[in-house]
């Protein structure tokens, strides 16, 4: 039967805003995925047991070849987004300068702190915190510390791609530029959303919100003074998502139907990071982050399984996966937003004001700000949920499910053969 025939058989589709799903029955072979949005309100697709998404290639502006001659003509001050070697050398710089200083400054001028410091280093030493627990505050260079990780970031994403995504890609068969270019997307988001919800679990687990003590987000507000692990992460994150606007609003790479939602969800995720950093809520923000990075780790990785069609690996992937999300996106984030609504208003009262000096931000209006985006975010959560659930209730039970709304799209005859593990 051919690849063709195979996706009509026992299939039903539903037509996205931006894309066509499709899923099959339990019988069929072939692949699925279903959109599910990411911690920031992006969709993004993910596995589930027995179905197939037939991915829609997203419109581009321009041709690859066109688009990689633009590329490769973009002033140096832009390149260096997408290009490691120069993303390595502009890394290096402020570390030499550093090392540098620390070699001859002591001889030149003794007792001057070295100026390239707070470039890739922790500022804001609060000066009165103890030795064994050092205490930061905001300050003025995080926002030197924001560019120089945006440029790690670059840095890596970009490495990644092409020393090990995409080698990866073609070593199991993959051979569409697209969809080599997809999953090195996704390689990238696991690895970064593995490894930040390892970290926010570590983070956690130093301060007292630990596991969601949810009363802790409000006692002893405001937590102005921050646990250097603590601010190094909500920085960290912070630079990620800006390296992500950048590729996005300078277009670095080939633009999408959804240009435009991709970057209005990128503003929308800066101003959370950066406005819970500016109102002293990073426990909170932590407990947020950490519901969102954690599944979206095992969304990237189902995604991984079914580029590379391990059809019996992926099935188990998306029921861990459906588990997580369960647990992170709806139950914890309930929890979180009734500590917003019922544990906020005991903050000392003192701290009830909008007050820069003492570093309060706590009038009484700012409940509805803090709860509002929270329960609409849970809201997404729970339409994409239960659109989850019917499609694999539907899935598991007929074995004939069409539906017409769209046709299929060729996605031509380079994939490679199915592979079970």
């Amino acid at each position: 039967m051919s690849q063709k025939a195979r996706k009509r058989a026992g299939s039903f589709r539903v037509q996205t805003k931006h894309e066509e799903l499709v899923f099959l029955s339990p019988s069929s072979s072939v692949l699925t995925e279903q959109d599910v949005p990411t911690a920031t309100g992006t969709t993004i697709s993910s596995p589930a047991p027995s179905f197939h998404r037939q991915s829609v290639t997203p419109e581009r502006s321009a041709s690859p070849a066109n688009f990689a001659a633009q590329q490769a003509n973009r002033s140096i001050f832009v390149r260096w987004v997408i290009d490691p070697k120069i993303s390595f050398k502009l890394l290096l710089l402020p570390l030499v300068l550093y090392a540098n200083w620390e070699l001859i400054a002591p001889y030149a001028k003794p007792g001057i702190a070295n100026p390239f410091a707070p470039l890739f280093l922790l500022s804001g030493l609060v000066p009165d915190s103890k030795p064994d627990d050092p205490r930061y505050q905001k300050s003025w260079w995080d926002f030197a510390f924001l560019g120089y990780y945006v440029v790690f970031f670059s840095f890596v994403r970009e490495a990644l791609l092409v020393n090990i995504s995409q080698p990866t890609a073609r070593y199991f068969g993959l051979k569409r530029e697209a969809k080599i270019e997809r999953f090195g997307e996704q390689a990238y988001a696991f690895l970064y959303f593995m490894f930040m919800g390892a970290w926010g679990y570590r983070v956690m687990s130093s301060l007292p919100t630990y596991w969601y003590n949810t009363n802790e987000f409000w006692v002893g507000y405001p937590h102005w003074d921050m646990k250097p692990e603590l601010k190094r992460y909500y920085l960290m994150q912070f630079a990620y998502w800006w390296q992500q606007l950048l590729v996005l609003v300078l277009g670095l790479e080939k633009p999408r139907k959804d240009y435009r939602e991709l970057v209005g969800h990128h503003f929308v995720t800066l101003w959370l990071v950066g406005w819970s950093y500016l109102v002293n809520l990073t426990y909170i923000g932590n407990a947020v982050y950490m519901s969102m990075d954690i599944p979206d780790s095992f969304l990237a990785f189902s995604k991984l399984l079914n580029y590379i069609q391990w059809n019996t690996a992926k099935v188990y992937a998306f029921i861990v996966f459906f588990v997580i999300w369960s647990y992170f996106r709806h139950y914890l984030n309930i929890k979180i937003l009734w500590s917003v609504w019922f544990e906020q208003p005991n903050i000392p009262e003192w701290t009830k004001q909008w007050n820069w000096a003492a570093g309060t931000y706590m009038p009484g209006w700012m409940r509805f700000q803090i709860f509002l985006p929270l329960f609409l975010l849970l809201l997404l959560n729970f339409f994409w949920y239960s659109f989850m659930v019917k499609i694999l209730l539907r899935a598991l039970t007929t074995a004939e499910a069409d539906d017409d709304r769209s046709d299929d799209e060729d996605e031509g005859g380079d994939e490679p053969s199915e592979k079970k593990a």
